[in-house]
C-alpha cells in the first residue's frame, strides 16, 4: 500500500475508506508503526479525513455482528 500511496504523492487524488482508526493503522501494516505513520503523513498532507457516524447501512444497523 505504501508504493501506491508514495506514488500518488503530489500528483493525484486517492480516496481510501475504512473502519479503523489512524491510531490502528500501526497493527494493521504487522505491527510497522512508521510505515503506518508515513502513509498517513502523505495521506492528509494535503488531504481531509470525513468522520462518518451512524448505524450501519452495510450491516442493516447492526454493528453488533461485527464484534462477534
Amino acid at each position: 500500500m505504501f508504493q501506491v500511496v508514495a506514488a500518488r504523492y503530489e500528483c493525484g487524488s486517492i480516496v481510501i475508506t475504512t473502519n479503523r482508526t489512524f491510531r490502528e493503522w500501526g497493527k494493521i501494516f504487522d505491527v510497522d508503526n512508521t510505515l503506518a505513520t508515513a502513509i498517513i503523513d502523505r495521506l492528509m498532507h494535503h488531504g481531509q479525513a470525513l468522520v462518518i457516524q451512524g448505524k450501519s447501512f452495510r450491516t442493516g444497523g447492526d454493528d453488533d455482528k461485527d464484534k462477534e
